[in-house]
């Protein structure tokens, strides 16, 4: 398995992915400098040029929440995921898919200072904070004491926030924060 790689990137995302699973894995580090991620041969790999990007054998992935579906279903024995038919699985699937359709980008217009536009078909960052504590209830994790791919994907963005300098404004979500960045196979984002 290689999964492309820069440290300035959502690769970051998939690398703890792989890590949390145990996977055997080599980094393929791309240069955004000199434009590896736009080469003919990357782009055969990711059409779109951007990381991170899986190979596992034959298989090309991409996007951090594919690469993260892919990676709990392939390590069903590092259990990060309901297994299908699992009553749990419907509500993990929204998890994964909330956190690049939702979460993403209403961080993103609060950390650019924007305003977040009903047409836009996301909700405003104070909204999906709301969202996020609701579905982590007591925790410590999404899942109660199960830790899955769903806190990868979710957690990481909030890990993110912290970095970039957001203001800890919400205790249980840091709280959340400072337990996935205590795991051991958590990105030292900033480090």
């Amino acid at each position: 398995m290689k999964l492309y790689y820069n440290p300035k990137s959502r690769a970051v995302i998939a690398k703890w992915m792989l890590d949390e699973c145990a996977a055997k894995y080599e980094i393929v580090p791309i240069e955004f400098e000199k434009g590896e991620h736009k080469t003919p041969e990357f782009l055969r790999i990711n059409p779109a040029g951007k990381l991170p990007a899986l190979v596992d054998g034959e298989s090309k992935i991409f996007e951090t929440a594919a690469i993260c579906l892919y990676l709990a279903d392939k390590f069903a024995e590092a259990n990060l995921a309901p297994r299908i038919g699992a009553p749990e699985r419907g509500r993990y699937l929204s998890l994964m898919v909330y956190s690049t359709a939702q979460l993403e980008p209403a961080l993103g217009d609060a950390m650019l200072g924007g305003q977040t536009s009903p047409q836009r078909g996301w909700a405003d960052f104070e909204t999906v904070r709301k969202v996020v504590e609701g579905e982590l209830g007591e925790g410590p994790y999404l899942f109660g004491e199960w830790f899955t791919a769903a806190d990868v994907m979710i957690g990481s963005m909030f890990m993110w926030r912290r970095m970039l300098g957001g203001q800890p404004d919400r205790p249980r979500l840091e709280a959340y924060v400072d337990r996935l960045i205590a795991r051991p196979a958590a990105p030292k984002l900033g480090a």
